[in-house]
């Protein structure tokens, strides 16, 4: 199968495109400015997806079996800074992937995120209402029903959480995030209540091939780890896991810092009807921390602790 992919050099879009070398696809990747080597790839083409001619244009000339759409602008200080902008990426480019899959006739995968939900009843269903409180969760609710508009045959919404793993950079993941504030001394509050449902990308990504190779799994669902913890345990495990002191996580409240007070407190994910469908499990977050590496560039300090 000939799969395009866009994000293909972020954290997910990377453990997507080994994923599916491994299952023996070829994978056409889309990138922005990284020029670092991506060995899941088959061709690699450095597009600015703002440019919706340029996009169309190549994806016409690649035909290909399937369109997998890992690229956003996922921080919300972000989306908040850059409505416009990312409002191409996020809701803009996946309504054009969706009617270029449907002229194609390929199939589509589009991620979209937890992000849709309020957090204050969870666990969340497929068909649970979406109540975002932020732009980003907003875009990404609005990018579901354009998506499904412009492709219901072919299309595939998968919600996905927390991510953990190791990209790239070294610095999009949790774990790399927590490493390079602790290598600088900076402290790292972590909410004790606030509630996420993490997720391997390698797990996760295992999960996006099977439904690029399945026909009959069209529609929105949800995927996630086993289990939901509080950012402060997720923070501990991972000081634990890398035998680093505990006391470098430290415990805060959501509701105490006026910035963070309308973050969404648990955005627990009900994974079925997708759950038992698919070869792949979910993971317990203990299962997920064996896959974790000490990014490259903080291995000198690591090594010196």
């Amino acid at each position: 199968m000939k799969i395009l992919l866009t994000g293909a050099s972020g954290l997910l879009g990377t453990a997507f495109a080994e994923a599916a070398k491994r299952r023996q696809h070829t994978v056409v990747g889309l990138i922005g400015s990284y020029s670092g080597t991506l060995p899941g790839l088959s061709e690699c083409h450095t597009i600015n997806l703002k440019d919706n001619a340029a996009t169309e244009r190549l994806i016409l000339e690649q035909f290909p079996d399937a369109i997998v759409n890992c690229a956003a602008i996922s921080s919300p200080a972000v989306v908040d800074q850059h409505p416009q902008e990312s409002n191409r990426i996020n809701v803009e480019l996946p309504e054009q992937l969706a009617r270029l899959a449907n002229h194609l006739s390929a199939t589509l995968i589009h991620i979209s995120s937890e992000q849709v939900f309020d957090g204050d009843q969870p666990r969340y269903r497929v068909d649970s209402k979406t109540n975002p409180p932020n732009t980003y969760g907003r875009q990404k609710a609005e990018s579901e029903k354009r998506v499904h508009e412009a492709a219901s045959t072919f299309a595939t919404t998968l919600r996905i959480p927390l991510l953990n793993g190791n990209s790239p950079r070294g610095n999009r993941s949790i774990h790399e995030q927590l490493l390079t504030s602790w290598s600088q001394k900076i402290p790292t509050h972590q909410f004790t209540d606030e509630y996420r449902q993490p997720c391997l990308v390698d797990n996760l990504a295992n999960v996006m091939v099977e439904l690029c190779e399945r026909h009959d799994l069209k529609g929105i669902y949800h995927w996630a780890g086993s289990e939901t913890l509080s950012r402060y345990d997720i923070g501990i495990a991972l000081a634990q896991h890398f035998g680093l002191p505990s006391e470098w996580v430290i415990p805060s409240i959501r509701g105490n810092d006026p910035k963070f007070a309308s973050r969404q407190e648990n955005l627990s994910l009900d994974l079925h009807p997708l759950e038992g469908k698919l070869k792949t499990t979910p993971q317990p977050f203990s299962q997920q921390l064996d896959s974790l590496i000490i990014p490259h560039h903080l291995r000198s300090w690591y090594n010196s602790i």
